[in-house]
């Protein structure tokens, strides 16, 4: 247990969560992968998920960390309360599976929703395009204008926005521990 903490610290710093607080929704369709991230960022496992059923919360306290987040399943039946969490949400992590094309028009439509949500105005949103370790995976530009986000991304280098959302897609694989981390350090940047 002492390991996990000590890895859980670790991956908290180097995602620049040291000494932050943050409730942080991870939401997207079915089998894009937000349990099975959820739990490499909780103890480094790669596991076979069963499709999350019940909204699920994890919480971690480590020192001066607490880092809660939300995984509320994705299958249709399960996005009809995923504005019940929305109250005092400090940002949205939203995967999408690159390598399902013929799902980017409904992650499309989802995520559109999502942006266009009077309560999540002011919210950072950081867009993970998983899956890119299969042959399939479109690029990032590609899943850019699928998604409808061409012009609307604010850029990946962190910095001050002048009041303008943050709004970024990083591509990964979280079967191979790629690229996420990249996109938590840049989220890390807009979180109080």
């Amino acid at each position: 247990m002492a390991f996990v903490m000590d890895w859980v610290y670790g991956a908290l710093s180097f995602l620049g969560l040291y000494q932050k607080s943050a409730k942080i929704l991870f939401l997207g369709l079915d089998n894009a992968g937000k349990t099975t991230l959820l739990h490499m960022l909780k103890d480094d496992r790669m596991a076979i998920h069963q499709p999350t059923i019940h909204p699920t919360m994890e919480e971690l306290n480590i020192g001066n960390i607490k880092f809660r987040t939300f995984d509320l399943g994705g299958h249709t039946q399960a996005r009809r309360v995923w504005q019940d969490y929305f109250t005092t949400v400090d940002a949205v992590v939203f995967l999408v599976d690159a390598s399902a094309a013929w799902r980017f028009e409904e992650s499309a439509t989802e995520l559109q929703s999502l942006l266009g949500s009077d309560e999540l105005a002011d919210v950072p949103f950081l867009i993970l395009g998983n899956k890119v370790d299969i042959p399939e995976a479109v690029s990032d530009e590609e899943l850019r204008f699928q998604l409808g986000l061409s012009g609307l991304t604010t850029g990946q280098d962190g910095g001050d926005l002048g009041g303008v959302r943050p709004i970024e897609v990083f591509m990964c694989s979280v079967k191979m521990r790629q690229g996420y981390g990249a996109g938590f350090n840049w989220l890390a940047n807009y979180l109080s």
